[in-house]
C-alpha cells in the first residue's frame, strides 16, 4: 500500500523532533559528568541548558518569516544541517564558555527545526487527515523526555557525555536526505514582498527570552522569589507592548489577530495550562523516585519507562477516539483523568508495590498522550490556509513557554511544600512531593472549566472524514 505524502512528511519531521527533544533531555542527565570535565560546579552547568531555551525563545518567532521567504524544505533542511554543526561543536567543547556558545547555536537551529517542520506537515495535510499527522509529530514530545535520561545516563556512564551530541550526526544526515526528497518545493510569488519586522523581533526576543530566563530562575535554591518575579513581570510588559505594536503594522513577525479564532484561542490559553500539567510530570516523578524513594537514576528511569509505554500504546487509539468523540468531551473527560493520575502519583510511597507504581505511570502515560495530541490537532482545525504560518509560529512560541512554565510550577510547588513542611532546603521528602502533586492536580481539575466554552462542533473539520 502506498503511503500518503502527509504520513511520510509527518514521520520525517517526527524523527527530527525526536532527535531534538532527546538531545535536550539527555544533556540534563549528563550535567555532573560535564561539570567534572569542564572543572566547574554543576550549578553553573545549568547555564548551558538555559542558554538553549533562551535561544529557542528568541528565534522561534522568526521561523515563520524565514519559511515564507525561502520555503519550508530549504529552511528545514538547513536548520538540521546547522544543528549537526552545533552538535559536533558541543561535543568538542573544552570549557563551559565554549559549551554555552555552541548551545546557543543549537537553540537557533532548533528554533527553525520545530516550527518549520510542523509547518511542512500542515502544508501537505488535508484538514480531515490532520489527526493522523499530528498524532505522529506529538510522539517525540512525550517519549523523548522519558527516554532521554536513560540514553544520557548510559552514554555518560559507560561511554562519554560527548556521544550525546555525536549521536545527532547520523540521525540528522538521514533526516535531511528524506526531507529533501519528500517535502515538496513551494512556489512563493510574494515571498519578497513581506518585510522583516525588526522592532517586533526585538520586542518579542526580549520578552520571550526574559520570560524563559525568569521562569528558570524560580528553580534556583538560593535566590529570592522577587528577582525572577520582576524579570517575568517585565517580560510580560514587553510582550504586551509587542502585541499592541503588532496590531498597527501590516506584516507583524507574530500575528496575534489569529487569536480571534475561538478554538485556537482556547487551545492557546486553556491548552497551555494542560501542557503545563503534562510537562510537570517528567520533572517531578524522577525527582520523587530519587530524592523521596532513594532509588538510583537508572532505577528511576526504568520505572518511568512505563509512562512511555503508555504514551505509545495510546497512539494507536488516538485517531479513532478523535474521529468518534467531540473535542470538548475528550479534553474535559481525558483532562480530568490527567489530573486524577497526577494526584494518584503523588500518593505513591516507597513501599508501594512496583506493579501499582508501574500501572499508575502507564495509565498516566495513556491520558497524557491523548490530551497532548488532541490539543495539537484542535489548534489548527479551524485555521484557514492563508493564516497557517502565523498560527504555527505563535503556537510554537506558546508551546515552548508552557514547557518552561511546567518546570517552574513543579520547582516552585516543591520549594513551597518543603518550606511548609519545615524541611531542610534542598532535601525533599515524600511528603513534599505529595503536596506538590496535590497542588498541580488541583490546577488540573479547575482549569477544565474553561473547555466548556468550546462549541459542541469545535474541530469537526478535522474529525469527520470526507467521503470520496
Amino acid at each position: 500500500m502506498k503511503l500518503d505524502r502527509s504520513v511520510i512528511v509527518s514521520f520525517i519531521v517526527a524523527i527530527a523532533f525526536f532527535m531534538q527533544f532527546l538531545d535536550t533531555t539527555a544533556v540534563n542527565t549528563a550535567i555532573p559528568s560535564m561539570a567534572k570535565s569542564f572543572g566547574t560546579d554543576i550549578v553553573h552547568l545549568s547555564t548551558g541548558v538555559t542558554s538553549y531555551l533562551i535561544a529557542l525563545a528568541i528565534f522561534i518567532p522568526v521561523s515563520g518569516w524565514i519559511a515564507d521567504r525561502y520555503g519550508t524544505r530549504k529552511v528545514f533542511c538547513s536548520a538540521i544541517a546547522f544543528f549537526i554543526l552545533a552538535s559536533v561543536l558541543c561535543g568538542t567543547s573544552q570549557s563551559l564558555t565554549q559549551f554555552i556558545i555552541y548551545r546557543v547555536m543549537q537553540g537557533m537551529a532548533g528554533a527553525m527545526m520545530s516550527p518549520v517542520g510542523r509547518l511542512a506537515v500542515l502544508k501537505v495535510t488535508r484538514k480531515e487527515d490532520l489527526p493522523t499527522a499530528m498524532n505522529y509529530i506529538t510522539i517525540p514530545a512525550l517519549v523523548a523526555p522519558i527516554l532521554g535520561p536513560l540514553v544520557g545516563g548510559y552514554l555518560a556512564t559507560y561511554w562519554s557525555w560527548h556521544w550525546i551530541f555525536y549521536l545527532n550526526v547520523p540521525i540528522s544526515i538521514v533526516c535531511i536526505a528524506l526531507a529533501w526528497h519528500f517535502i515538496p518545493e513551494e512556489n512563493r510569488p510574494d515571498s519578497g514582498k513581506k518585510h522583516f519586522d525588526t522592532l517586533g523581533f526585538v520586542l518579542s526576543g526580549l520578552a520571550l527570552a526574559g520570560f524563559m530566563y525568569g521562569v528558570e530562575l524560580f528553580s534556583k535554591e538560593n535566590l529570592s522569589y522577587y528577582i525572577p518575579l520582576i524579570v517575568v513581570i517585565s517580560s510580560l510588559i514587553l510582550l504586551f507592548l509587542n502585541v499592541t505594536y503588532s496590531k498597527r503594522i501590516a506584516n507583524p513577525l507574530i500575528d496575534y489577530s489569529i487569536m480571534k479564532i475561538k478554538t485556537y484561542r482556547i487551545v492557546i490559553f486553556t491548552g497551555s495550562v494542560s501542557r503545563m500539567i503534562i510537562g510537570v510530570f517528567p520533572y517531578l516523578v524522577p525527582l520523587m523516585f530519587q530524592e523521596g524513594f532513594g532509588l538510583s537514576p537508572f532505577e528511576s528511569g526504568l520505572l518511568f519507562l512505563s509512562t512511555m509505554v503508555g504514551n505509545l500504546s495510546m497512539k494507536s487509539a488516538t485517531v479513532w477516539i478523535i474521529r468518534h468523540f467531540r473535542f470538548r468531551n475528550i479534553l474535559i473527560i481525558n483532562g480530568f483523568l490527567v489530573a486524577l493520575f497526577t494526584l494518584l502519583t503523588g500518593l505513591l510511597l516507597p513501599d508501594t508495590p512496583v506493579i501499582i507504581i508501574v500501572s499508575t505511570l502507564f495509565l498516566s502515560g495513556l491520558v497524557r498522550s491523548m490530551q497532548f495530541s488532541s490539543l495539537t490537532t484542535l489548534a489548527f482545525a479551524d485555521i484557514p490556509e492563508s493564516q497557517m504560518t502565523s498560527a504555527n509560529t505563535l503556537y510554537s512560541t506558546i508551546q515552548q513557554m508552557s514547557i518552561g512554565m511546567g518546570i517552574a510550577i513543579g520547582a516552585v510547588s516543591l520549594r513551597f511544600s518543603n518550606m511548609f513542611n519545615e524541611g531542610l532546603p534542598g532535601h525533599y521528602s515524600v511528603v513534599d512531593f505529595r503536596d506538590s502533586f496535590i497542588f498541580v492536580a488541583l490546577i488540573g481539575f479547575v482549569h477544565l472549566l474553561w473547555y466548556l466554552h468550546l462549541a459542541p462542533d469545535a474541530g469537526n473539520a478535522v474529525r469527520i472524514k470526507k467521503q470520496l
